[in-house]
């Protein structure tokens, strides 16, 4: 894991050597969904190393909690990096390789979308079962020797049935579908969204997907938990608005605070499934 993050003493001495079980990584307008669990104050993240940008995107507190599920020690990031931002995608999956030395074994993302899907609405929680990376780049590019990554079970299907029969007894819809991440940071145009919905894609984003594939060249077992903030363009006649993808996030927040204790409790408790790498 040394390769991951240049200075791992300096990373456990802000952040505590005791390993960690999970890590949450919470984005758009979504800082505040751990708030029950978190159990200490937060650590910038231009304080750790290998922080790869200085500067944050609006909506990203920037910042890394301690946090507690039972018995289970966690570190939740209140924000994210993105490749809009000039970063390579491995760069933009820094959080992972943190949380990777520091003893991870279990990923929950989470990401503010768009819905291209005509049934999901601004405030629907979506359970990711598959993504299409349509970034241009990959964050296991480059790794030698290469690391060749199976993806076919990135995304846990099987725990779908059990955490939307919870959502439904807390009168929550969870979604499924399949999350197409774009490079950004422009909106898509209407014509692109008509492309990705002919792809299968149901959600959009410029998120999520560096840190999903890192994790699971790692052998992270992994979990992505998207928001509908908004209809994709074309969708509906509203201009699209980070700060109203924003303020969607932090009104509709509470519904994927409702869900992260069985969300947790269903995955993180569990037996690990992937053999963790060390590249």
């Amino acid at each position: 894991m040394s390769e991951l993050i240049s200075d791992i003493a300096a990373a456990r001495a802000k952040l505590g050597e005791e390993p960690c079980d999970f890590a949450l990584i919470l984005g758009s307008g979504l800082g505040e969904v751990a708030g029950e669990l978190v159990t200490g104050a937060g650590v910038p993240f231009s304080e750790l190393p290998d922080c790869p940008a200085r500067s944050l995107i609006p909506g990203h507190g920037g910042q890394v909690f301690p946090c507690r599920f039972g018995k289970l020690r966690g570190l939740v990031f209140q924000g994210r990096f993105h490749c809009y931002q000039g970063l390579s995608a491995y760069q933009a999956a820094w959080p992972v390789r943190l949380a990777a030395v520091l003893g991870v074994r279990r990923l929950v993302v989470t990401s503010a979308v768009g819905a291209i899907n005509r049934a999901f609405a601004p405030g629907d929680p979506v359970f990711v079962e598959d993504h299409l990376n349509l970034l241009g780049d990959n964050p296991l590019r480059g790794i030698e020797p290469p690391v060749f990554a199976d993806l076919c079970h990135l995304y846990p299907t099987e725990l779908y049935p059990q955490l939307a029969d919870r959502a439904e007894k807390k009168g929550i819809v969870l979604r499924r579908g399949v999350l197409a991440a774009m490079s950004g940071p422009s909106y898509e145009t209407p014509a692109e969204i008509r492309m990705l919905e002919r792809l299968g894609a149901d959600v959009v984003s410029m998120s999520m997907v560096p840190e999903t594939v890192l994790a699971a060249g790692l052998g992270l077992d992994i979990l992505g938990l998207a928001l509908v903030t908004n209809k994709a363009a074309g969708r509906s006649d509203a201009r699209l608005d980070h700060r109203e993808v924003l303020n969607v996030g932090r009104t509709f927040g509470a519904t994927l605070r409702q869900l992260l204790p069985d969300l947790l409790d269903i995955f993180v408790a569990r037996p690990q499934i992937n053999t963790v790498s060390t590249f």
